[in-house]
């Protein structure tokens, strides 16, 4: 939950109370593991524990949102008398465990809803909370007796996020690290701290290629303005230790940990690697990478690479995760931006016209956020390219206007010079996107997306017998990518440019196996088949061209492929001709 804008309107009701925020840790992750078995738990949760608790306590629930719940209490000794009962009937429970926040304020009901200070603060209490404990603010704690009061500790002043001033805190059952000295509000951005890789070969020499592989890491993920990445010489202050993830993510303040392990063995070399979500414990992504030491540079870059370039868009899908559960009204800028990416992965143009309306809402609460920008100028673009805008032209400008603002914003974010290189190609300016993809490799070499994109402007300008190499650098990064239906039909377009179309049928067929939604590579086939006169398939590919983009026309491929020599177009827009598909 977030900053809420709070309206006073005709009939709502103001007043004082308790506030107690609750939500499901890990939910993302327990739905993803066994989704049936845990909405049973979740219901039989609130039937036979939570509901019964909150009425004994004299609570009214103000607000459902899936997996998490504002309850409003009169009296704060209730409220925290709730907190403590739901917290113990729950120990022991083999699936949820949950985080309760509770604050003293001026709260508004209207609508069906509660606004207020007295929620936003407990909200944000609720977030800083381990899985199975209680943090009140002072304002609670002052208000109920001596007894109850000594079952919390003192957290010291906590900097919660879209809160102005730190607010004092007190925990039940939370760990020592959520201390006056050491607890750090979260960054509004992916938060991640990478632990130096431990060493398990018997050969204490082989420590620098560990250290190497860590800082390695610490500084490609820096080329992300996406993220906030803990600095080298922190990190390393673990280096030998034990650690607790879930402390050394408190005392850093980030909300992921990468750590992992290297081991070597004659002339092979094993690194693991995994990445933690700190703040409940649970592991987003791990990985393996066995290698020959024929070249041990050449291996520690090849590793590196292949541990940013799956770290950065696992972040982010935890990101995404998180933001989806959260109503819109309860979103600041950075979960806007996140629940939009979610619905733009779903590459449909009812997901895309959601997304759009999220970042439209995210440029609006965060202006001087470069990343709100960036993604607002490449849906505008997707959606130009898959025929989904009333206007496409004007999509493609609006496009080009966000992507400027990303860049002013911040000239060294290399997705922004990305989106701006995608929105160059769209309106056939191929040498200046070909720079600023070339800038954004430069700027973060393991920017997959960058290198598939410039491999696409390639084989589109001319240069497509080139376009293979930057197109194979993007699946070699990112094997797993969720856009790489776009990545395929890119080796499509080179072999249509070169003429051999029945390579290019192949590459538009895998691209639709990808996504059978996907209006350029259903396009691409209807041409390449119909270049090779095999008339039946390629009506076939046309009437499902039309099925998912009706608009999808003669007319309008002529003013979105972004062909760069008429030679091409005209071959281009043959194949389409022969393969049926309507003119206007």
């Amino acid at each position: 939950m977030a900053a809420t804008l709070c309206r006073m309107v005709e009939g709502t009701k103001r007043k004082l109370a308790a506030i107690l925020a609750t939500d499901v840790a890990g939910y993302s992750r327990l739905m993803g593991e066994d989704e049936s078995g845990t909405l049973a738990a979740l219901r039989q949760f609130r039937a036979e524990l939570f509901e019964p608790t909150i009425a004994k306590h004299r609570g009214q629930t103000a607000k459902s949102m899936g997996d998490g719940w504002l309850v409003v209490f009169d009296s704060a000794a209730d409220a925290v008398s709730c907190a403590i009962d739901v917290q113990k009937k729950l120990i022991g429970h083999d699936v949820l465990k949950v985080r309760i926040g509770l604050h003293i304020g001026d709260v508004t009901h209207a609508d069906d809803d509660v606004f207020g200070d007295g929620v936003n603060i407990a909200a944000r209490l609720q977030e800083i909370a381990e899985p199975g404990t209680i943090i009140i603010s002072d304002t609670a704690r002052r208000s109920i007796d001596g007894k109850l009061a000594a079952d919390f500790n003192d957290l010291g002043q906590q900097d919660l996020k879209n809160i102005a001033e730190p607010v004092t805190a007190y925990g039940w059952g939370m760990s020592e690290t959520k201390n006056k000295t050491s607890a750090l509000a979260l960054p509004d951005k992916p938060s991640i701290a990478v632990l130096p890789f431990s060493n398990m070969s018997v050969d204490p020499e082989q420590e620098y290629f560990s250290d190497g592989i860590t800082e390695d890491i610490i500084t490609d993920l820096s080329r992300n303005r996406a993220f906030f990445v803990i600095a080298r010489n922190s990190t390393f202050t673990y280096k030998g230790a034990t650690v607790n993830v879930t402390r050394v993510a408190s005392e850093l303040g980030v909300r992921y940990v990468v750590e992992g392990s290297v081991r070597k063995a004659g002339n092979k070399l094993r690194v693991t690697a995994q990445l933690i979500d700190a703040t409940s414990g649970n592991h987003v992504w791990a990985e393996r990478y066995d290698r020959e030491l024929d070249d041990i540079f050449a291996v520690q870059d090849e590793i590196t690479r292949s541990i940013v370039a799956a770290v950065a868009p696992e972040t982010l899908s935890a990101e995404m995760q998180r933001a989806r559960h959260k109503d819109t009204w309860s979103l600041d800028a950075w979960e806007c931006t996140m629940q939009a990416m979610w619905h733009a992965a779903h590459f449909t143009k009812e997901s895309n016209s959601e997304a759009l309306r999220l970042l439209e809402q995210a440029t609006k609460l965060g202006p001087g956020a470069a990343i709100g920008h960036t993604l607002l100028s490449y849906n505008l673009t997707y959606a130009a390219l898959s025929g989904w805008s009333s206007s496409s032209p004007e999509a493609v400008a609006r496009a080009h206007r966000a992507a400027e603002t990303a860049v002013a914003l911040d000239d060294r974010d290399a997705s922004a010079h990305w989106a701006h290189g995608v929105a160059d190609f769209v309106l056939r300016r191929h040498e200046e996107a070909q720079r600023r993809l070339r800038l954004a490799i430069e700027l973060d070499p393991s920017f997959a997306n960058a290198h598939a994109w410039l491999g696409g402007v390639l084989a589109m300008s001319g240069s497509y017998e080139q376009a293979a190499q930057p197109l194979d650098a993007a699946m070699r990064l990112s094997p797993r990518e969720p856009l790489r239906f776009w990545w395929l039909m890119f080796y499509g377009l080179a072999e249509f440019a070169a003429g051999r179309y029945g390579n290019a049928v192949d590459w538009a067929t895998k691209a639709i196996e990808v996504d059978p939604q996907f209006p350029a590579g259903l396009r691409l086939l209807a041409s390449a088949l119909g270049k090779l006169e095999l008339l039946d398939e390629a009506r076939a590919a046309a009437i499902r061209l039309n099925e998912v983009a009706p608009a999808a026309t003669i007319g309008l491929a002529k003013a979105i492929v972004p062909w760069k020599h008429d030679s091409d177009m005209e071959n281009y827009l043959d194949g389409l001709r022969k393969a049926g598909v309507w003119e206007t």
